[in-house]
């Protein structure tokens, strides 16, 4: 893996990489005036030298400084980078030896750039080779050799010790970016997914308001319609009874309708109580309804889904139990519970052949998502009964029970 190959703007280096010039510049210009002040070689070797540092600059601005910002640095062109960098400074720091001081500017690039492979052996040639080709070609004094190769073995084991340690923090950084990009990027998919599920389940919540509430309504409308047009030339009150009910029917479709686009109560428990309401539900379809345990205020929820509840089966039992079916429902309040029971006798079915509609499994749905459960009792000839348990808030005292009472249509 390359060393700090890392991405522009992702660390604090490389968002700064001014101050890398400056760094290169500062070296640069401190072993060119070294260069120029040395007592030895002479004058000309000293130019050549110097000539060949300066050739360094447009090489590293034009080169060399893309190479470097790369994301990664593209192997082959780092590569190629160094060894004409190489190039231009190794004549010069035999000539003179105080172009070794360009190392430090050097060993940087070649961790920055190369693989740890191809690194070790750059910065091992950039500080080994020029004291080699030095003492070769001035043949200086044994203490001299001596100390310059000293130099040159501790400057290449700080190099390698400092390159390695600075690599390894930097693949650090770049492992903790990555994980950071990659948290990121699960948090906008959970995010994505959350509102798409979100979607999901409020399209399946006024898909079951529009089948309990409207579907239903309008089914009503056309058995009324039915009824009407078989009463109407033989029981004149019978049809304007119909007739009546078709009215109230229709505007409690359109308080419905209201309440679904504004998001608020349903209609039948618009500033009514529970039993009330289940009261005008069961004399819309002349059923039947016994309230029985201590009647107390609940919230919207769970007296919501008994509302739905018993709209569904009673229109259930209004389809499939048979036109003189009689219907009776059944609401007990518990400490702890609320219950409410639709039962009809009616042809009945067999649970274990019929399928779940989408009217039974929703209202199966409804009672789970408040905590309740949803049973369905049948067998063919014996009736249909709908019960629905849903937990509520414990009274707080609960006195003795009145009596169950019984309205009937």
């Amino acid at each position: 893996m390359n060393g700090p190959a890392l991405a522009v703007g992702a660390y604090t280096w490389d968002r700064s990489f001014r101050l890398w010039d400056s760094y290169f510049a500062l070296i640069w210009v401190a072993t060119l005036v070294f260069v120029l002040g040395a007592g030895q070689p002479g004058w000309p070797v000293r130019a050549v030298a110097a000539g060949l540092l300066v050739l360094l600059i447009p090489l590293f601005v034009w080169v060399g400084r893309p190479i470097l910002r790369g994301d990664p640095p593209e192997v082959r062109q780092a590569l190629g980078y160094l060894v004409a960098a190489m190039a231009l400074f190794l004549p010069s720091a035999v000539l003179v030896g105080e172009t070794r001081l360009m190392t430090f500017a050097l060993v940087p690039q070649c961790f920055m750039s190369l693989r740890m492979r191809w690194a070790l052996v750059a910065v091992a040639v950039i500080n080994l080779a020029p004291v080699a080709g030095w003492a070769l070609l001035w043949w200086p004094s044994d203490e001299a050799v001596f100390f310059n190769g000293l130099f040159a073995v501790v400057t290449l084991g700080f190099s390698v010790a400092v390159g390695t340690w600075v690599i390894r923090i930097i693949e650090q950084s770049q492992e903790r970016a990555e994980l950071i990009a990659e948290l990121d990027a699960s948090r906008h998919e959970v995010s994505r997914l959350s509102a798409a599920h979100g979607a999901l389940a409020e399209r399946e919540r006024m898909a079951r308001e529009i089948h309990d509430t409207l579907a239903q309504g309008f089914t009503s409308l056309l058995m009324l319609v039915q009824a009407v047009e078989a009463e109407l030339d033989r029981d004149v009150p019978q049809v304007r009874r119909h007739l009546a009910l078709m009215d109230e029917t229709a505007r409690l479709n359109l308080a419905e309708a209201r309440a679904l686009v504004a998001g608020g109560a349903p209609a039948d428990l618009d500033g009514a109580s529970l039993p009330d309401a289940l009261r005008r539900l069961a004399a819309r379809h002349e059923a039947t309804l016994g309230v029985s345990g201590p009647v107390r205020p609940l919230p919207a929820g769970p007296e919501v889904v008994v509302l739905r509840s018993c709209q569904e089966a009673l229109a259930n039992a209004r389809k499939h139990a048979g036109g003189s079916a009689a219907v009776d429902i059944a609401l007990t309040y518990a400490v702890e519970a609320l219950t409410v029971s639709v039962r009809d006798d009616g042809c009945g079915f067999d649970p274990g052949t019929a399928g779940d509609g989408y009217g039974l499994a929703g209202l199966r749905a409804r009672a789970a998502e408040v905590g309740g459960t949803a049973r369905i009792s049948s067998a063919p000839g014996a009736g249909t009964t709908v019960t629905v348990r849903l937990p509520v808030p414990p009274t707080p005292s609960v006195s003795p029970s009145p009596s169950p009472s019984r309205s009937s249509s």
